[in-house]
């Protein structure tokens, strides 16, 4: 019996690179094209756990698993937008400074027959209290640039960050020991 194959519901190259950790190279790539609107009320882990699955079902792959996630930042009950311009990511980063927010990752796995599993991780992070250089510097590098919360601690903006309990690859974009736990589950082949 062949190894199941995998496509990636995300144009994302950082949870490809993610994903090629655990030494799976995807069959394709199809990202999901939903309305990630928040519903009234809605809360951070629901909200995440919901983006997930629904990018998941969204994706027609035939006999192929289908692996989405997506990522949310939050501020107790708030959620942070992606920021798509200077001042999202600015008012970001000020509400998060000297402060801890938590990172969401969620993830859920569609298998041929249409059956999803999916799994949480949940990280918190918190800041040094950032002065308007730091800002002013980190606004400046452009990282911020449609990430959730307005940073990527992939980049530059991990020397700001005093500390981190919970998975660095979840904040990145995928949370590799839920995906792998996920993917072994499945019946893909890994160490």
């Amino acid at each position: 019996m062949s190894a199941p194959s995998l496509i990636l519901a995300s144009a994302s190259p950082r949870r490809r690179e993610l994903i090629a950790r655990l030494g799976l190279e995807p069959a394709g790539v199809a990202p999901a094209d939903i309305d990630e609107t928040t519903l009234k009320g809605e809360l951070p882990r629901p909200y995440a756990a919901r983006m997930a699955r629904e990018k998941a079902l969204a994706v027609a792959a035939g006999d192929a698993h289908v692996l989405a996630g997506d990522t949310v930042v939050a501020l107790g009950r708030r959620i942070l937008p992606k920021a798509e311009d200077e001042a999202t990511a600015r008012k970001c980063l000020e509400l998060m400074s000297g402060r801890r927010h938590t990172v969401l990752s969620a993830i859920a796995l569609k298998a041929p027959d249409g059956t999803v599993r999916e799994r949480l991780s949940e990280t918190v992070v918190r800041f040094k209290t950032l002065n308007r250089e730091e800002i002013d510097a980190y606004i400046a590098s452009g990282e911020w640039h449609g990430k959730a919360g307005g940073y990527a601690i992939q980049g530059s903006a991990e020397g700001l960050i005093a500390w981190i309990s919970g998975s660095h690859s979840g904040v990145v974009g995928l949370p590799l020991f839920e995906t792998r736990a996920l993917l072994k589950a499945a019946g893909f082949p890994l160490g």
